[in-house]
């Protein structure tokens, strides 16, 4: 049970998901809801995308063959499914029966930004895409996109799919990025950024200017705004990947006066901790060893997704079981 001074309360789910005989996650990239309360768990499976009721019965799977690297999942007003693959540079967009509609970016294709992997991290802003982290849809059809691994950008798309402005370069001034890996936009159109390896959260106006940060996040990997503008956010924390490959730079300590531990916080639009979910014993339900995708329902139910495999998690930790997805109800 996590609470907080606005009497926010979740309580975890163990058991929730009811997989078929055999199957598992693997581990999860991201997860979303849509407006039948159908939630949709993008893995890294043999089964991409795995859909549920709200309570947990499974539905429907699809997307086999189809990723390379499934990172973000954001469903639309219209119910669309649009699918961020990390590693073919693209975004997907599908029905909610897995009917291929429009795909963005070029198909094994990057765009050009000194990045290379094994060799050299990110060396300029580039074009769409290089190592593509998420998307947003606005309520116009319009989208922001988190420009990624391989770049430091987000980038602005019209409801037709062409690009309208671009903003970010590598660094950790405002503005800059190492690694924007999620967003959310709140009611007032406020643009929050992930800027997982600068350990902060960046907002911006709706143009992409600078309007302050907030510090005292751990890497965060994912945001989500409630309809109530309640922020989440999905820390990654420094238990894990903590040691930068030549081609990126890790944040390998944490900053002065940061809690290493994964977790997932509830603040408001102005930065004040409604309340945290996460403890020390990372493998106990309702405590995370990777949270790396968030969504929240209309009923409030927060949907967490952990990549436990990528993140070395499930050989440090063996021969525990490492939980890849968790599933918190809030208290009406």
């Amino acid at each position: 049970m996590a609470t907080g001074p606005h009497k926010l309360e979740f309580e975890v789910m163990e058991g929730w998901e009811r997989l078929p005989e055999g199957w598992s996650f693997t581990e999860v990239a991201g997860v979303a809801v849509d407006s039948r309360e159908r939630v949709f768990v993008f893995c890294r499976g043999d089964h991409p995308v795995i859909v549920f009721d709200k309570d947990g019965q499974f539905l429907d799977a699809w997307g086999e063959g189809v990723f390379a690297r499934p990172h973000g999942i954001y469903i639309d007003r219209q119910d669309r499914v649009h699918c961020v693959d990390c590693d073919d540079h693209t975004i997907r967009t599908f029905t909610g029966e897995g009917e291929l509609l429009d795909t963005m970016g070029q198909a094994g294709i990057a765009s050009d930004t000194g990045f290379r992997l094994e060799q050299s991290p990110v060396k300029y802003a580039g074009a769409p895409f290089n190592m593509v982290t998420n998307v947003v849809v606005c309520q116009d059809g319009s989208k922001y996109v988190t420009d990624g691994y391989g770049n430091a950008r987000v980038h602005k798309f019209a409801p037709d799919g062409a690009l309208e402005f671009s903003w970010g370069e590598p660094g950790d001034g405002p503005g800059q990025f190492n690694l924007p890996h999620g967003l959310a936009i709140d009611s007032a159109g406020t643009v929050y950024v992930a800027d997982r390896e600068n350990s902060r959260v960046q907002l911006f106006t709706p143009n992409g200017e600078f309007k302050t940060s907030w510090d005292f996040v751990n890497r965060p990997d994912d945001i989500f705004i409630d309809e109530q503008d309640n922020v989440f956010v999905a820390e990654l924390g420094f238990r894990v990947a903590n040691v930068s490959p030549l081609h990126f730079r890790f944040m390998e300590t944490p900053p002065p006066g940061h809690d290493p531990i994964a977790r997932v916080s509830v603040c408001t639009p102005d930065g004040e901790v409604i309340t945290r979910i996460g403890g020390e014993e990372e493998v106990l339900p309702g405590n995370f060893i990777a949270p790396h995708g968030l969504w929240v329902s209309p009923k409030g139910d927060l949907y967490v997704g952990e990549v436990v495999l990528r993140s070395g998690a499930v050989e440090r930790l063996a021969p525990l079981t490492c939980q890849a997805f968790q599933v918190f109800r809030r208290s009406r």
